[in-house]
Order: C-alpha cells, then sequence, then structure tokens
C-alpha cells in the first residue's frame, strides 16, 4: 500500500505543507473543533483524492488550503509562504459551478484572465489565453453561450476552464462533479485526466465517490468522523498513468485500493488509535465520540 506510484517521480519537491492544523468554529453552545492535527505534504504534479463520511471535515481542509478558513493550529505552507487568505495561486471548482449567469462562458473566464493577467498579457493574448483553456475542457464550440443555455455539465467544464486559465499553483476541487448524472461524471472525470496528463498540475479534490478517488487519484487521504476528525490513513494508488477505467475494473490493484478505502470507511472510521501515517508524520488519532454522519 505504500509503493509510489510507478511513473510519478517521488523525489519531486513537496509543493504544499499542511502543518498540524487544528480548526476551531465558534456556535452559540461554545467551540466546536472541526479538524485536529491534520498534516499532510503533497508533491507537485500529484493528485489527491480526500474522502470521508459527510462532516468529517474534508471542505474544511480545502478552505484552510484555499485562505477561506483560519487555523486555530498549525498552518498552510505553499511554496515556502504561509497562506493566510486566499490567492490566485490556488484556484477553487465547487460542486455549484458559480458562473455569472448574464456573462458568456468566454466572459466568465475572461473575468479571472484579467484578474491575473491585465498588467502583463495584452489584450489578444488573453484572447488566445482564454480560448485556449475553454478548448482544454471541450468548450470552445460553445463559448459565447450563457450559462442557462448550457447543461450542467458544460457549466463545471466552464468553471474548471477559469480556474485553469488563472495558472494556480494548485487546483482545488470541492466535489465538483457531485451534482452531475453518472454519464456526465464519467466524462469529466475522463477531461480531468486528460488536462491533468497535459498540464502536469497538482490538484486537490474532495469526493465521496470510491470509484472516482481511485480512478483520478495518486494518494488517497481518510478522514475520521469529527468531531476534531483527522487523517485516519493515506492510500497510495500504485496504477500507471493512463489510466481507462473499463480496464481498470478487474485489476487487482484497482480492486484491492477500492477495497482498502471502503474498508477504512465501514470499519474504522469511527476511531483510529496509532495508524502510522505514510509521510512519515504523526499517528492519527480521533475521539471515541465521533459519529458517523
Amino acid at each position: 500500500m505504500n509503493n509510489p506510484t510507478p511513473d510519478r517521480d517521488v523525489a519531486r519537491d513537496v509543493i504544499l505543507d499542511i502543518s498540524h492544523i487544528d480548526v476551531v468554529f465558534p456556535t452559540p453552545k461554545g467551540s466546536f473543533q472541526a479538524l485536529a492535527d491534520v498534516d499532510l505534504q503533497i508533491r507537485q504534479g500529484e493528485f489527491i483524492s480526500i474522502i470521508g463520511h459527510s462532516g468529517c471535515g474534508k471542505s474544511t481542509v480545502l478552505n484552510a488550503v484555499a485562505g477561506l478558513t483560519e487555523t486555530a493550529r498549525g498552518g498552510v505552507i505553499l511554496n515556502g509562504r504561509e497562506v493566510d487568505r486566499p490567492g490566485p495561486e490556488r484556484a477553487m471548482v465547487f460542486q455549484n459551478h458559480s458562473l455569472l449567469p448574464w456573462l458568456t462562458a468566454f466572459e466568465n473566464v475572461a473575468l479571472a484572465v484579467r484578474q491575473v493577467f491585465g498588467k502583463t498579457k495584452s489584450k489578444a493574448k488573453q484572447k488566445e489565453w482564454i480560448e485556449h483553456n475553454l478548448r482544454l475542457v471541450h468548450m470552445d464550440h460553445a463559448m459565447h453561450k450563457r450559462p442557462d443555455e448550457i447543461s450542467g455539465g458544460m457549466k463545471q467544464r466552464v468553471g474548471i476552464a477559469r480556474a485553469l486559465a488563472m495558472q494556480p499553483d494548485i487546483l482545488l476541487l470541492d466535489e465538483p462533479f457531485g451534482a452531475l448524472d453518472a454519464l456526465t461524471r464519467s466524462s469529466l472525470q475522463d477531461s480531468l485526466m486528460e488536462i491533468k496528463a497535459e498540464l502536469d498540475n497538482t490538484v486537490i479534490m474532495v469526493t465521496h465517490d470510491v470509484d472516482e478517488a481511485v480512478l483520478l487519484s495518486d494518494r488517497i487521504v481518510m478522514m475520521t468522523n469529527g468531531p476534531a476528525a483527522t487523517v485516519g490513513e493515506i492510500l497510495d494508488v500504485p496504477l500507471p498513468h493512463p489510466r481507462e477505467r473499463m480496464a481498470l475494473v478487474e485489476d487487482p490493484t484497482y480492486v484491492h485500493c477500492r477495497s482498502e478505502v471502503l474498508r477504512f470507511l465501514y470499519e474504522k472510521q469511527r476511531k483510529v488509535e496509532a495508524i502510522g501515517r505514510h509521510n512519515g508524520k504523526s499517528a492519527a488519532r480521533a475521539g471515541d465520540d465521533a459519529k458517523v454522519a
């Protein structure tokens, strides 16, 4: 389970260090500790999935990396700098596409491009860059349509194009395909694999879908249940890229990885004691009172 993916360069530098973070939220009944001692190091070019039951803090981890949530202890370090606010080097795609309805697909992507490259790229270069990113997600044919003129999957493709157009160091995906039907979801997963192969970008994705996590990921981070959720186990997915979903259905490694995630989710998620982390850091821990959401 610890073997690296064969075609991945394990010597790559760590780009992101999520260092022993706690997250605490105030509530009318007192403080609520959402995360406890979450510790994770991510290398350049890795695809990381975070999985766990509802309410286990998956999105809270992502929000901390995005600079949307403050930590009570520890910190998030990106390229040697502490994250303390949102920034274009961390582009986020939500389950809801968040497109402005009165703008076309092209214009929605243009907003992000102008924000990041308005002073460094000419208008002609900006136009070229917008069109390039819409082509990456196979939306160049509908770039002049508004959100109400395209399907849900197409809207999400535009959202991904907008994020990619910012040239982020890390792409953050918060259940980006969760609201889509199975066929659309599969198509977008394939597109994401194509983009990852072309750009070799670093991706962190929150998901509830075990098969999605195994198909896309280099490593799967499994969260214990909250409150005080933490990293329970980290599973390496030693499947070579590119990956073909139909070829993997009966692949022994795929089946093993899928079984390991399911075993954690159904047997180990309540309480994790002294499970050594695969990155050599501190052991995961969770309270006896953890509940399945």
